[in-house]
């Protein structure tokens, strides 16, 4: 089968002079949900970043088996949905549904069919009620569903999550890990939460200096780290 994700030999060095990412492989299996771990600094964002085109480095990324080039870049964004730590940098339209529409018509769907995609990614992540709403109303936890609804209405084949955790009360973080154990698409989850990890993923990888220390199950990832165990 077809990996969700492959990435090769991915090497990244910032205008600065910085090496960010010094060649990583990472392969991503249709549904997995894979944990990424590691210090602030060792590269996990810079990595993610590659995913949809944000950095380009040296190496190569394919997509469900579509190679990430500049002529197919709007392509791979769509089958690779992004949710950044901070949800406000994804809401700035009057409404909840305006937000959740925006991407697919961004990808040319008609005004219509945006409406009907962004209403069902909203009562998939609970949120339909407050589609008239303004974003700057809701909590964070709300925010946080919205934002995966705005993804979602794109259809992509494998989620992003960048410290999704963060500015989440216990029961926010509760209610996200039980939305994210019902979505079929496979995923990425940089956390610094050991306990969320565990909650949700099969899998783990440690970032260390631009590179992947090593990888395995949560547990003997986050045991054999145990500086890391931040995490409920």
């Amino acid at each position: 089968m077809t990996p969700a994700l492959q990435v090769r030999g991915l090497r990244y060095r910032y205008p600065d002079g910085t090496e960010a990412l010094r060649g990583v492989d990472l392969t991503l299996a249709a549904g997995e949900c894979v944990a990424i771990l590691g210090a602030n600094g060792s590269g996990k964002t810079t990595f993610v970043l590659h995913l949809n085109g944000l950095l380009t480095g040296e190496g190569s990324i394919e997509v469900g088996g579509l190679a990430l080039t500049r002529r197919n870049l709007a392509e791979v964004r769509a089958k690779v949905g992004m949710i950044f730590q901070d949800s406000d940098d994804q809401l700035f339209l009057p409404t909840v549904l305006e937000d959740a529409a925006f991407g697919p018509l961004n990808l040319g769907a008609a005004a219509p069919e945006a409406e009907a995609r962004a209403r069902a990614a909203l009562r998939q992540v609970g949120m339909e009620g407050a589609a008239g709403k303004p974003p700057y109303h809701l909590s964070a936890g709300e925010k946080r569903r919205v934002a995966l609804a705005g993804v979602l209405a794109m259809s992509p084949e494998v989620l992003v999550l960048d410290e999704p955790t963060i500015h989440l009360d216990p029961p926010g973080q509760r209610e996200l890990v039980q939305l994210l154990k019902r979505l079929p698409q496979a995923k990425l989850i940089v956390t610094h939460d050991a306990g969320f990890a565990r909650a949700l993923a099969s899998r783990a990888v440690f970032f260390e200096r631009g590179r992947i220390l090593a990888e395995g199950p949560v547990d003997e990832i986050v045991q054999r780290f145990s500086w890391f165990e931040l995490g409920g």
